[in-house]
């Protein structure tokens, strides 16, 4: 199991949907009279079932889980709106990356306290399936866990890739949980005000997904404890009411920063760029740079939900911005 480095620093924020194309196999045998369609790397890791990955925060164990991945593009009209597609391009360049299109992936996590088992956010469901997302079921039995062992789901806001998988078939995915999500966020999307705004339709899936568990829903704001080591900080620009989480054990840290930026290389290296899903986008780029300022400087450990699967690492502060700096084997020692 890994371990994450000790931290120094316990530094506290105040208040505050894609990269490389996958490239083509082609799957032939001599013995065979047709040769096969070629598949996507993103369709044979489907076969081959989901990612995950699993490390240790002191007393706590992280399970990280791929609920899918999608390719996008140009990248231009989702990050760096306010940008010229010009600039945009030459970034993804300067960073190895093609300048046409993008993968984003979806990684939400589960921490056994091992007293709790607490999911962070609950991928697309199963309204994702037939583009081969809505793997987080999949994925915890992998891992050895049932739906029936999740004692709590905590939404970092309430976005449909966040919240797709809180309901199967019209019933509880989760049956044991409690839930926990942000006063403010919950507040807004299931307000009557959203009907005829650009908003209404995550209103709809909100009214659907979140509100028929509001009578198990703990509403929480900034520096509430969900459980002890788990601390809410809000971080509002991504969504009204975003959150992230700070998770501390045995003086070991991890924040998970959920949407707070969306491109390891777009959001981080540029944060004050436009993204097309920040509802406030000034306010999102103030979030990003005090928390990617707070990660960098007290050198933290952060799990982005948008972030390269596994979806973890740290960020320093380059030029304008941060570079991401993806775990490799301090995790393992």
């Amino acid at each position: 199991m890994a371990e994450i480095s000790k931290i120094g620093r316990r530094v506290l924020l105040g208040s505050a949907g894609t990269g490389v194309l996958a490239a083509p196999f082609i799957m032939a045998r001599a013995s065979m009279a047709q040769t096969a369609q070629p598949q996507t790397s993103m369709e044979i890791n489907h076969a081959m079932g989901p990612e995950t990955n699993r490390f240790k925060l002191g007393n706590f164990e992280v399970l990280v889980i791929k609920d899918g991945a999608a390719v996008s593009g140009p990248p231009n009209e989702t990050f760096g709106t306010n940008q010229s597609a010009e600039a945009v391009g030459a970034l993804l360049e300067e960073n190895f990356l093609p300048k046409d299109k993008f993968v984003n992936s979806f990684a939400p996590v589960m921490i056994n306290t091992g007293s709790e088992r607490v999911l962070f956010d609950t991928g697309f469901g199963e309204a994702g399936r037939a583009n081969g997302n809505g793997r987080l079921q999949e994925g915890l039995a992998a891992a050895g866990y049932k739906p029936e062992d999740i004692s709590i789901v905590v939404l970092t806001h309430m976005h449909g890739d966040h919240i797709g998988g809180l309901m199967e078939k019209d019933a509880p995915a989760f049956p044991n949980a409690r839930y926990v999500a942000g006063k403010v966020e919950y507040d807004f999307w299931t307000s009557e005000a959203r009907v005829g705004t650009p908003a209404e339709n995550g209103h709809k899936g909100v009214l659907g997904k979140v509100k028929p568990l509001a009578d198990k829903m703990t509403f929480i704001g900034e520096g509430a404890e969900v459980v002890s080591g788990i601390t809410g900080i809000e971080a509002f620009g991504h969504s009204p009411g975003h959150m992230i989480f700070r998770v501390e054990s045995e003086g070991r840290q991890l924040v998970l920063t959920a949407d707070t930026a969306n491109h390891y290389v777009l959001s981080l290296q540029r944060p004050e760029w436009e993204v097309r899903f920040d509802m406030d986008k000034a306010a999102a780029a103030a979030t990003r740079k005090k928390v990617f300022d707070m990660i960098a400087t007290d050198k933290l450990a952060f799990l982005g939900y948008h972030m390269p699967f596994p979806s973890v690492g740290y960020v320093e502060k380059q030029d304008q911005g941060y570079r991401f700096v993806p775990k490799s084997y301090q995790f393992d020692l």
